[in-house]
């Protein structure tokens, strides 16, 4: 009876990301995030989401709406994490005896802001250090095997050999830092994150045994993303230096870096609008350009134990009970926001 009710209702689009010790859910009307304490309790949070396309209306339009959403995830997936640093109490340790001189001179001329000051940091560092690993490496060790060890020059094929050099680095770091054991254990909140989300999806109650029983790759992930926009950019740059031959000249190193980073945000509107359809499709074409960063996913995602479950189904719940109150909401899209 009330079964049959409940299979028509329509799912909402359901997004997350894991924490430090806790998990974020992001549906159409906002985002919540729960936090396993110190003592042992589960604190959820509502969340508020602004975003650009509220007042750009540009934002939203395909291939646009991409970047927006990628830039827009990354600022709140950071301060997320801060937030779920600060409820864990990692930002507690201000003993002056106990700090560095950084922490000390960002503590005496930022003080309350000093969690926000390091994220900033972070953030910059990690933009400097992708920059290095994913643009300025393979472009390097590419020229490098073209000058000293392949004859005849193959200048043709050098953006399929980057893309395939940025895959091998990718999936390298990914590696080392799965082995840390603190990123273990975020990883094991990914895992929870998916199959939370799977459990809902699938029509079926959110318990943790429900939710035991689900898969922990998700076609929407932040790392199938990346695996989509590495491919898409290999094929763009190919048809750029077949239809342009000149990039590819030792003389134009420097041009074809800039093309490179200005073709990003295509790369970035093409694959979110990839991952949308892969969301909302299952044929041959999806799973194939979908299966390396499922595959991924047995990197960036462990399988959780039930208390880690249990964080993943307050935090889903928080955003279902939000959003299912209102029987007129429309259904909207929102992907995943894990890297």
């Amino acid at each position: 009876m009330s079964k049959k009710k409940d299979d028509k209702k329509p799912m909402i689009s359901v997004g997350g990301q894991a924490l430090i010790e806790g998990i974020m859910m992001q549906g159409p009307k906002g985002a919540a995030m729960s936090v396993r304490l110190p003592d042992g309790t589960i604190e959820t949070e509502e969340l508020e989401v602004k975003h650009i396309r509220d007042k750009f209306k540009p934002a939203g339009w395909p291939l646009i709406r991409g970047v927006f959403n990628m830039i827009e995830s990354l600022l709140f997936g950071f301060k997320c994490m801060e937030k779920s640093a600060e409820k864990i109490g990692l930002d507690d340790d201000t003993d002056p005896e106990n700090m560095s001189k950084l922490d000390k001179w960002i503590s005496d001329h930022f003080g309350p802001k000093m969690m926000a000051v390091v994220t900033g940091i972070s953030l910059v560092l990690g933009v400097a250090l992708a920059f290095g690993l994913f643009f300025y490496l393979p472009t390097f060790l590419v020229d490098v095997v073209d000058k000293y060890l392949i004859k005849p020059d193959f200048a043709t094929f050098h953006p399929l050999f980057e893309g395939l050099m940025r895959m091998i680095i990718f999936v390298a770091y990914i590696w080392i830092v799965s082995k840390v054991p603190d990123i273990k254990r975020v990883f094991m909140y990914h895992g929870a994150e998916h199959k939370s989300i799977f459990c809902y999806e699938s029509g079926l109650p959110l318990t943790v045994e429900n939710v035991k029983k689900q898969k922990r790759f998700h076609p929407r992930c932040g790392t199938s993303f990346i695996f989509v926009i590495l491919i898409i950019s290999i094929l763009i740059s190919s048809a750029l230096v077949v239809a342009f031959p000149a990039l590819s000249a030792d003389e134009n190193r420097i041009l074809w870096m800039a093309i490179k980073i200005l073709i990003v945000p295509l790369t970035v509107g093409i694959g979110y609008e990839f991952i949308r359809y892969a969301g909302k499709h299952d044929n041959i074409f999806v799973k194939i350009l979908a299966a390396p960063g499922l595959w991924m996913q047995r990197l960036t995602t462990n399988e959780p134990t039930d208390d880690i479950i249990e964080v993943g189904i307050e935090s889903l719940k928080a955003v279902l009970d939000d959003v299912e109150s209102d029987n007129s909401e429309e259904t909207v899209d929102s992907e995943d926001k894990n890297n």
